[in-house]
């Protein structure tokens, strides 16, 4: 069994939502608040996912933008990583999930291997359900 660990950071809770339903999917996976995480534990885990939103003009989400900078090859260097996040394409559409885009290029500048494509939730979770689903599913 894989070591998954789903690493997120939420302001509304739609992130946290999404995180959790990964979960649900993948059945044994421990799921951190960025703003909680331990290094330690992202270090030691077989697969490590990171959930961001993004707000105003394509920023990360407050804590995840705190974080990003401890994505470094020590921490994902080798590793494999998958990386979701919310967003609002009706609203922002030049950088919807923008927040996706910027921890992905952490992920990759250090090292860590993006194994699947990346999950972007546009809107409202409920009505990305099937994609989350999919998403989870291809990490199996």
């Amino acid at each position: 069994m894989k070591n998954i660990v789903i690493v997120y950071g939420s302001t509304t809770g739609n992130t946290e939502r999404v995180a959790g339903l990964i979960k649900d999917e993948l059945g044994e996976a421990q799921v951190i608040n960025v703003a909680d995480v331990d290094n330690a534990v992202v270090k030691a885990a077989d697969l490590v996912l990171f959930g961001t939103s993004t707000w105003g003009y394509g920023d990360l989400q407050d804590d995840f933008a705190d974080y990003i900078e401890s994505i470094d090859a020590d921490l994902v260097g080798g590793k494999d990583v998958a990386v979701f996040g919310c967003g609002d394409s009706a609203s922002f559409p030049d950088v919807f999930c923008q927040g996706v885009t910027e921890v992905m290029d952490a992920v990759q500048q250090a090292g860590g291997k993006l194994i699947v494509e990346e999950l972007r939730v546009d809107g409202d979770v409920d009505d990305n359900l099937d994609a989350i689903s999919a998403f989870a599913n291809s990490l199996k």
